[in-house]
């Protein structure tokens, strides 16, 4: 399959036109930041009370609508450039509830699709460093700006969209915490759909400890876990919620504890499929001091074999365009979005229904409200969907989705509890070389422990170069992220230390990877672990 992306590779660059946007690197200094509450607009804050940026691809109505510069909902698009949402995403509305106070919608890549934050309408986001804007490092897409206003103290949680590690991703890049929990966990009403079967709500801070007390339920507050949402049809029942919970630990006991989660005897899998070429050798031997500082605290550390993730990049880039480019079909200038109409163009025969002057206003909105990378993924999936190709490629991806999947349930030691039966094993599917602790079949572990992504943050000046030369290759940031979206598990990204031979953040991502709906515990681990790694930050 990674053979035909590469063929379509060039289908699709052939037919997107090599002209850029305004050139990102510009604006404000780092430009996390589409629109924010005026200061004088935001009280002081109060005991349980936290500051809240929200990523721009999630609906919000301004505290202040007569403000001068109200909060948009453009998703980083020219398209909704001044789109003001008549109504609030349910998960905004939850944390205003539990005492958000919302500063300010973030940047992003546009719709969602990227891994820098610079295919945006609104310029790139930076990371903090130097003060020419060209010296600066990537902040991870696509929730970027979510990341940045996390690092830079503007707000104490962030919330992003999780699609193939939009989250995460930035997370490891700007070393702060970002969290994907479970498919359908979080409500996703009020999200503008970029892959509706993989498109989750992640959450972004400084420490777990912040995520934890919102997923949990702190004080009187309840865990949003618990919380179905009747206007999400992806939103998991009430008592499948509670069956699942029943199932797991942590989700009721207590107070949460201000201990450490003890690591003594858990079991954590090191994907050996994991270690590819392209690793960076200071992420590779982060990794390994990580699991051995683990190691030497009673934890055990095997070696599991995922087979099928190999091809798990490859899938993802074909299921989520094709999902894409139906969720952007509605974007035409005349049912949504800006019109972009032309001097001979009227508006009355539009309205009319003409069919030629439709068709204008169709192309010309497309071409002028999207942005290259959008347009790159719509033409993409609109082919991985066409009669030609569907077998070849998205019927294809779809198996191996499922395949991944099943991968992940076989290394697991807890059952997925949305499945009646465990998954079946057959030890002849492994390589003869795989070095597995247990030859009559998969180890079975409590979290997997891999690094949040293949290299550390690399310079804007570099990534736009890039761009320019191959923009497919920006893909493979998500190599090590992508196979938990398609499984729908959760996972978290944890900051770690890096030495690198050249100038750098010196930051990178630990990722934690536990078992369908085993939120509650990967997320006491993950804070075991992020203070066991992060000793030295």
């Amino acid at each position: 399959m990674s053979a035909r992306i590469g063929r379509l590779r060039g289908l699709c660059l052939r037919h997107v036109s090599s002209t850029r946007q305004t050139s990102p690197i510009q604006r404000r200094f780092l430009n996390q930041f589409i629109s924010r509450v005026q200061q004088d607009d935001l009280p002081v804050l109060e005991q349980r009370q936290f500051r809240l940026a929200v990523k721009d691809n999630i609906a919000t109505v301004s505290p202040n609508p007569e403000e001068e510069t109200p909060l948009t909902t453009t998703c980083g698009s020219n398209f909704l450039a001044n789109y003001r949402s008549p109504f609030e995403a349910t998960i905004v509305t939850q944390l205003r509830s539990r005492g958000a106070l919302l500063v300010g919608k973030t940047n992003l890549d546009e719709f969602g699709m990227g891994s820098h934050s610079v295919h945006t309408a609104f310029g790139a986001v930076a990371q903090e460093g130097e003060q020419q804007a060209v010296n600066k490092h990537s902040a991870g897409g696509s929730s970027g700006g979510s990341a940045v206003a996390v690092a830079t103290g503007e707000a104490d949680i962030a919330l992003g969209t999780d699609t193939g590690g939009s989250v995460r991703l930035p997370a490891a890049y700007t070393g702060v915490v970002g969290f994907k929990p479970s498919y359908g966990m979080i409500s996703r009403y009020g999200v503008v759909p970029y892959a509706n079967s993989l498109d989750t709500v992640g959450l972004l801070a400084k420490e777990v400890r912040p995520i934890t007390e919102l997923i949990l339920g702190s004080g009187e507050a309840e865990g949003l876990w618990a919380e179905h949402d009747p206007l999400d049809p992806t939103s998991l029942s009430p008592g499948a919620r509670r069956r699942c919970a029943s199932q797991r630990d942590c989700y009721h006991s207590g107070p949460l504890s201000k201990h450490p989660y003890p690591l003594k005897n858990l079991k954590f899998g090191l994907p050996l499929e994991y270690n590819i070429t392209e690793l960076s050798p200071s992420i590779r031997a982060a990794w390994s001091a990580a699991a051995a500082k683990l190691q030497s605290l009673g934890a055990r550390l095997v070696p599991v074999s995922l087979p099928s993730t190999r091809h798990a990049l490859s899938a993802y880039y074909v299921i989520a365009p094709a999902e894409a480019s139906s969720n952007l079909a509605k974007y035409d200038g005349i049912r949504y979005g800006t019109r972009f109409t032309s001097p001979t163009e009227s508006d009355a025969a539009v309205s009319e229904g003409q069919e030629e002057a439709q068709g204008n206003l169709y192309a010309r909105a497309r071409a002028a409200g999207f942005g290259d990378e959008v347009k790159r993924r719509i033409l993409l999936g609109a082919y991985t969907l066409s009669s030609a190709a569907m077998d070849n490629y998205f019927l294809k991806a779809q198996k191996v989705r499922r395949l991944v999947r099943r991968d992940f349930n076989r290394v697991f030691a807890l059952p997925n509890p949305l499945l009646d039966k465990p998954e079946s094993f057959e030890l002849s599917e492994l390589p003869e070389t795989v070095g597995l602790e247990d030859k009559w079949g998969p180890t079975e572990v409590d979290f997997l422990l891999c690094p949040t992504a293949p290299m550390t943050a690399p310079k804007l000046e570099e990534v736009l170069s890039e761009e320019e030369k191959d923009p497919v290759n920006a893909y493979m940031n998500d190599v090590f992220t992508v196979p938990a979206s398609l499984a729908g598990l959760p996972a978290i990204s944890v900051p770690m230390r890096v030495q690198e031979e050249k100038e750098g953040t010196g930051m990178a991502g630990l990722q934690l990877i536990g078992q369908y709906w085993d939120d509650a515990r990967l997320l006491a681990v993950a804070e075991a672990v992020a203070g066991v790694v992060g000793e030295e930050l």
